[in-house]
């Protein structure tokens, strides 16, 4: 099944942008990264086929603001302002703190699906189930990647 591309940004373009801004909570940089995740869509359209569109659109478009968080960082000092205030819906600020040294940590060590993970449950609050089903992986994995965040972020001196 083809992809038309101008279709899927009509239909999806809301949804990714949301789920942009969601993660990376500044207007300029959502729109930025929703235009890049359908730019690649054009440029990988004849390797992709069109079932689960929605769910192939969402992935990237996480994947696509984990890497600009990412990029951000490698040019910012640890915990910046910027960051805190991406983190800082999640919870008051002392929550804040520990999800930037939780995610402080994935972004440089961690492989991009346990960057997923973190973000669908620490920011979106999705339920393990949930994100197991979303990332095609057995409840207990998700567990077990979540469970040794958590424990390098105590190593650390946090708490979660």
């Amino acid at each position: 099944m083809e992809i038309n591309v101008d279709a899927c940004y009509r239909k999806y373009g809301p949804m990714v942008l949301r789920r942009c801004w969601r993660i990376l909570k500044d207007r300029e940089k959502a729109h930025d990264a929703m235009q890049e995740v359908f730019l690649k869509l054009l440029q990988n359209h004849g390797r992709l086929h069109g079932l689960y569109m929605s769910s192939l659109l969402y992935r990237m478009a996480t994947n696509i603001c984990l890497n600009k968080i990412r990029d951000d960082r490698k040019h910012q000092t640890p915990f910046n302002s910027d960051f805190l205030t991406q983190v800082s819906s999640v919870g008051d600020l002392e929550d804040s703190w520990i999800y930037a040294s939780l995610f402080d940590y994935i972004l440089k060590v961690e492989k991009a699906s346990t960057h997923q993970i973190a973000v669908m449950y620490f920011v979106d609050g999705l339920t393990m189930e949930e994100i197991a089903e979303e990332m095609n992986l057995s409840v207990t994995a998700i567990c077990k990647r979540l469970q040794r965040l958590r424990r390098v972020l105590q190593n650390q001196g946090g708490r979660s």
